[in-house]
């Protein structure tokens, strides 16, 4: 008997590949009354599938986890994602940034299409069974339930992170991984908004920008985070500030030495043409203050803000603008210094940085190297990756090969 711990898309994934390559017993385990609860709020709730990309390129967006995942990766690309929901009749969408949705933008198509599938495939599901402990029996697993206890060949722990515990996700996969002798990285929040030492973002707080870049220096190289930027009362939120995360949370927090964060608020002009476009503007009408011109180019409650920061009085009129100062204002506008000094909670992280130890197991078949019979799949492996439906693909992947290579 195989038996999966988690029903979220990684234990669906394993499911569906283990009864596809001839297990006969197998059963998924969720303490949820239903499977894919964090599925289903997945691209507020359209389910951003996976992204469209190659295996090469998926590989390097996950950074040092990426060669851990690159057998799974080629073994069950993006492609192979898009035509099993397409066979069973759910079309997909590649937007232009490159994510791929379901045509119907609902979470709970791809949810119920998995599902059904295991289903037919003969898995069984066993919801509101909330696992407490995994004991290695000879060469058999002791699995403990509320009131009652399983004996498995096979077990797979798909038990996803920390991210996100009101649906499931509390992180009790690393306690069972531990009890089998592995070792779990310390789970951190990622993809998750940051918090800055400035306060002036609480008078921007909800004020976004489509498109910004921003830059940081992490072990002496600089580190990149493009695309949709929000404000919060305290700090940055968003797709930009989700994806640098990634980058600062290892080192996060730290009071007493915030790392700086520059943004970019104009990504498609350079720094000489925003010099000019601002001389063009003040030339062109003097008699404006200039706030309000800065405000045609970037929100106008950020605009005060950069003003501000740039020591220029709301009423400042465009013809009392200096060189020195409009060069302040454009480079202020380029490279806005943000001093990151924590993240907010795992409660509000899209992922879970960290988890079991990718050299304790092997990645062509996500089957433990210390005890036999174990295997893993999805989030609770320490790999993370960018937003964008990446997680997915590695939960889509991951969980075929464990699925595979348990069922033989």
């Amino acid at each position: 008997m195989i038996v999966i711990v988690g029903a979220g898309p990684a234990g669906l994934s394993t499911a569906i590949h283990a009864g596809q390559a001839g297990a006969v017993h197998v059963s998924v385990l969720d303490g949820n009354a239903m499977a894919g609860r964090k599925l289903l709020i997945t691209g507020g709730g359209r389910c951003n599938v996976t992204h469209d990309l190659d295996p090469r390129a998926f590989q390097k967006s996950f950074g040092a986890g990426g060669r851990f995942l690159s057998y799974a990766l080629h073994e069950y690309p993006v492609s192979d994602v898009i035509t099993f929901f397409k066979q069973r009749g759910l079309a997909m969408r590649i937007e232009p940034n490159g994510c791929v949705f379901p045509r119907t933008d609902r979470a709970s198509d791809v949810r119920d299409i998995l599902v059904q599938e295991a289903v037919t495939l003969g898995v069984q599901f066993k919801y509101n069974q909330s696992v407490t402990a995994i004991q290695k029996q000879d060469d058999r697993f002791l699995i403990t339930l509320q009131g009652d206890t399983l004996m498995a060949d096979r077990v797979i722990l798909a038990t996803g992170g920390q991210s996100y515990p009101q649906t499931g996700s509390t992180g009790d996969g690393y306690g069972f991984a531990r009890a089998l002798g592995h070792t779990v990285v310390t789970p951190r929040p990622s993809l998750v908004p940051l918090v800055l030492t400035q306060h002036w973002p609480r008078e921007v707080a909800g004020t976004a920008l489509e498109h910004v870049t921003l830059t940081a220096v992490q072990d002496g190289k600089p580190v990149l985070a493009s695309g949709t930027l929000v404000f919060t009362q305290n700090g940055i939120g968003g797709p930009a500030a989700q994806d640098m995360s990634r980058f600062l949370t290892d080192d996060l927090p730290s009071p007493d030495s915030p790392i700086p964060v520059f943004m970019d608020c104009l990504t498609n002009v350079s720094l000489s043409q925003l010099d000019t476009w601002l001389c063009d503007l003040c030339q062109d009408q003097p008699k404006k203050a200039v706030v309000t011109l800065v405000s045609t180019l970037i929100p106008k409650r950020l605009a005060k803000v950069v003003c501000g920061l740039c020591e220029c009085e709301d009423t400042l009129p465009a013809c009392q603008l200096s060189k020195p100062k409009r060069q302040q204002l454009a480079q202020t506008i380029k490279a806005l210094e943000l001093s990151v000094v924590d993240t907010r909670s795992m409660e509000e992280a899209i992922v879970t940085r960290g988890g079991i130890a990718t050299d304790q197991i092997h990645p062509k078949t996500m089957g433990s190297r210390l005890c036999p019979g174990l295997y893993f799949a999805g989030e609770v492996i320490n790999v993370d990756g960018p937003c964008g439906g990446y997680h997915l693909q590695m939960c889509w992947s991951s969980g075929a090969v464990a699925g595979c290579a348990a069922a033989c």
